[in-house]
C-alpha cells in the first residue's frame, strides 16, 4: 500500500505533531517536527508526510490528498483523539477501503477503548514504536502476523504480539531528509532557538522517573537507546549540506545529556562541522560534559525545572534538587549557554506558597525564557494513576474548543480554576521585571532581527493571553 502519513489540521497554530510531547496552541506560535511520523516515510516507497497546522491545509485539502492513497497514519494524543477520529471518518467516508492507523501514546496505552470509540473509523491501532509496524502494515502482511497492533474482528478486538523496541537506531533513516523531501522547513520555528531549524533524535528512552512524563512511562521506556556518533555525524553533515538555511539543530531527545559518554561522543564528532545545536537537558549535567558540547556548538538546553520546591521536586520523582538546578544555572551562564527553562503549575503539594516560590525561584535564575505548563496526567502515566486514585482528575477536556491548555486536577486546597489564573501571574511576574524588560530593549537597539522577533512574539503573547482569559469569562 501507498501510505500517507498525515498530521491532520487542528487548531490555528497548534502545535500537535509527532514530536510535540504536549499538545496545545502556545503563547507564542511553535511548531515541533512530526518526527515519529517522518521514520516509517522514510523507510517506505511512495509515502508521503502532510503537517496540516504547518502548510495551512484545510481538512477539504487533506481529504483530496489522502485519496491519492491506500492508508493513513495519524499519530493521535489524548487531546486530539476525537478530533483525529473523525478526521480518520471523514477519510473513511471519501474512500471506505482506505485503511485508516493511528499511533501514540494514548492509544498504545487504551488500545480497545480507542478502536470501540472510533466505532469503525480507524481499522488499526499501532502499539508503542511504530516505524516497523507501519512497514509491516504497508506491505500488506496479513494483520494477525504483524506485531505491536490491534484491530477489531467481528465486535472483539485482537491484539497481536508486542513488538520489541528498535534497539538498532542507525538503521533508520534520517528524518531530515524526509522533511527536505515532503515539508516547508523554512515555517517550523521555536521562538527560543535560532530558526529556521531542524529537529532529530540521536538517542530514543530515558531512565529518569518524572512521574509526568509522557514518552518514557507511555512509548520509549526507560532504558536508552542510542544512535552512534558516527550515524549523527552523518546526518548533521546531510543537514550542513543540503539545507543551508538551517540555524539551529535540536537534538531532541528526552534528555540528551543522560547518557553522559554518548552526549560527549556526539559532540566530539560533530565539533569539526562547526554547526549550532541545542539540546533537551537534565539540570544535573556536570560543568565538563556542558564544555564539551559548548566547544562543539552546543549554545542552549532546554531544561524542565518544574518547581522550586523541594518537597514537590521529591513528590514528582524528579531525580534532581532545587541547589543542583540552581549550580547547573550558573555552569551554563558561565560557559555562556543560554537556557529556556520548563515549569509547570499545580503538580502534586502545590499550594498557594509553593506557586509564590516557584515564581521567585524563576526569577532569581534569571533564564533567557521560560514555558509555564498546567498539569497534564495523560493516561498510562504515574501522575494519572495518582489523579485517578485519589479524585484529582475533575475533567478530560485537556484543551479548550480553540486548542489552548486547560487545567484538568483539582486538589481540596487547590482548585484548577486557581491553578489555571497561576499560570499567567507566573508569565507576567517573570517577564515584566524592570531587569527583563531592559535586556530585551538592548537586544532590540542593538539587533534589528532581534527587535522584529521579540516584537512579533510580544504581540502573540497578549493575543495569547486575551484569548486565555475568555476561557474563565
Amino acid at each position: 500500500m501507498k501510505p500517507l502519513f498525515l498530521n491532520p489540521p487542528t487548531f490555528e497554530d497548534f502545535d500537535g505533531g509527532a514530536g510535540a510531547r504536549y499538545q496545545a496552541s502556545r503563547e507564542v506560535t511553535s511548531f515541533w517536527y512530526p518526527v515519529w511520523l517522518c521514520y516509517p516515510a522514510g523507510m517506505i516507497e511512495g509515502s508521503r508526510v502532510v503537517d496540516a497546522p504547518v502548510q495551512r491545509l484545510t481538512l477539504e485539502e487533506c481529504l483530496s490528498i489522502a485519496k491519492e492513497y491506500d492508508m493513513v497514519v495519524m499519530y493521535t494524543s489524548t487531546p486530539t483523539l476525537k478530533l483525529d477520529i473523525e478526521t480518520a471518518r471523514r477519510i473513511k467516508a471519501e474512500k471506505p477501503e482506505t485503511v485508516t492507523v493511528l499511533a501514540g501514546p494514548h492509544v498504545t496505552m487504551l488500545p480497545e477503548e480507542s478502536l470501540r470509540q472510533a466505532n469503525g473509523a480507524v481499522d488499526i491501532v499501532c502499539r508503542g514504536e511504530f516505524d516497523h509496524t507501519a512497514v509491516d502494515i504497508a506491505a500488506g502482511k496479513p494483520w494477525e502476523s504483524i506485531d505491536g497492533i490491534s484491530f477489531l474482528r467481528d465486535g472483539e478486538v485482537v491484539h497481536t504480539t508486542d513488538r520489541p523496541l528498535p534497539t538498532d537506531l542507525d538503521a533508520l533513516p534520517f528524518t531530515s531528509q524526509v522533511y527536505a523531501r515532503d515539508l516547508p522547513v523554512d515555517d517550523y520555528i521555536i521562538p527560543h532557538v535560532k530558526n529556521p531549524y531542524v529537529s532529530i533524535y540521536t538517542s530514543r528512552g530515558c531512565p529518569a522517573k518524572c512521574i509526568f512524563c509522557l514518552w518514557p512511562h507511555t512509548y520509549s521506556g526507560r532504558q536508552i537507546r542510542t544512535r552512534s556518533a558516527e550515524s549523527v555525524y552523518r546526518e548533521m553533515l546531510w543537514i550542513k549540506e543540503n539545507l543551508p538555511q538551517v540555524r539551529d539543530v535540536i537534538f531532541d531527545d528526552d534528555t540528551f545529556s543522560a547518557d553522559r559518554h554518548h552526549a560527549r561522543s556526539v559532540a566530539e564528532k560533530i565539533a569539526p562541522l562547526g554547526m549550532s545545536w541545542v539540546i533537551n537537558a537534565r539540570a544535573n549535567c556536570d560543568f565538563e560534559t556542558l564544555k564539551i558540547m559548548r566547544d562543539a556548538g552546543l549554545h542552549h538546553v532546554i531544561v524542565g525545572y518544574e518547581t522550586g520546591s523541594d518537597e514537590i521536586l521529591l513528590n514528582i520523582k524528579k531525580g534532581v534538587t532545587r541547589e543542583r538546578a540552581i549550580q547547573f544555572t550558573r555552569d551554563c551562564k558561565k560557559l555562556g549557554i543560554t537556557i529556556h527553562g520548563a515549569f509547570i503549575v499545580g503538580l502534586p503539594g502545590e499550594t498557594r506558597e509553593t506557586v509564590k516560590q516557584t515564581i521567585e525561584y524563576a526569577k532569581m535564575l534569571d533564564l533567557e525564557s521560560i514555558q509555564v505548563s498546567l498539569p497534564s496526567p495523560y493516561p498510562g502515566t504515574e501522575f494519572h494513576r495518582q489523579c485517578v486514585e485519589n479524585g484529582w482528575l475533575v475533567s478530560n477536556a485537556y484543551i479548550d474548543d480553540t486548542g489552548h491548555q486547560m487545567c484538568v486536577v483539582s486538589y481540596p486546597h487547590l482548585s484548577n480554576e486557581e491553578i489555571f489564573k497561576a499560570v499567567e501571574l507566573f508569565y507576567s511576574k517573570f517577564y515584566f521585571r524592570p531587569k527583563y524588560i531592559m535586556r530585551s530593549i538592548g537586544k532590540m537597539i542593538v539587533d534589528g532581527e532581534e527587535r522584529r522577533k521579540l516584537l512579533k512574539e510580544g504581540k502573540q503573547y497578549f493575543e495569547y493571553m486575551r484569548r486565555r482569559k475568555q476561557v474563565t469569562s
